[in-house]
């Protein structure tokens, strides 16, 4: 698969070098789907018990201002953090050791340090994209499947994805450019 992209972005005159980072990070990115989506929906069911009306926690929310709703829907926002830290992490080791194992002018604690700070900027892009196209993206489903409980689930992945499609960009780039500039 990779042999094959790296042909055809020859034939459009890209250095196979370079097509042949972009494919494995392209892997690699499929691999912190994995990670992102599997942490993201296995952590969001617990968020939300743990953020109910009538817990503690719940509580302290709402005393800050709050209310019952926006205090549920931060467990949306806690499960995506927590799901895109495990990402960040999987993928700087998979960048680090395969995509570009020749770049090592640098030290891991500084590319890791830039890499965190690139996915920290990704994190402020991510997160309102997530909250303000769940509704949207759930309404469009219910407006299909009419399920409910299916309907609010899809339209939280349906966030995500939009949210993991523009934050790859930003992270190939920034980081291709400014984390991983010492390779040619």
């Amino acid at each position: 698969m990779i042999a094959l992209f790296i042909n055809i972005a020859a034939r459009f005159g890209i250095k196979e070098k370079e097509a042949e980072r972009f494919s494995k990070f392209a892997v690699v990115g499929v691999i912190g789907f994995i990670v992102d989506f599997g942490i993201f929906n296995l952590s969001l069911r617990p968020f939300e018990i743990m953020l109910a009306n009538g817990t503690a926690v719940n509580d302290f929310f709402v005393g800050l201002g709050l209310n019952s709703e926006q205090t549920l829907s931060l467990a949306r926002t806690f499960a995506s953090t927590l799901s895109f830290i495990a990402a960040i992490i999987s993928n700087f080791l998979w960048n680090r050791y395969w995509t570009y194992p020749d770049s090592r002018s640098r030290s891991v604690r500084r590319q890791l340090a830039q890499f965190t700070v690139v996915s920290l900027a990704g994190i402020l892009i991510r997160v309102p994209i997530i909250t303000y196209s769940h509704t949207p993206f759930t309404k469009m489903v219910a407006n299909i499947v009419a399920l409910e409980p299916y309907s609010i689930r899809i339209g939280d992945n349906l966030a995500l994805m939009a949210s993991v499609l523009v934050v790859m960009f930003w992270n190939f780039f920034i980081n291709r450019y400014w984390t991983y500039s010492d390779v040619e």
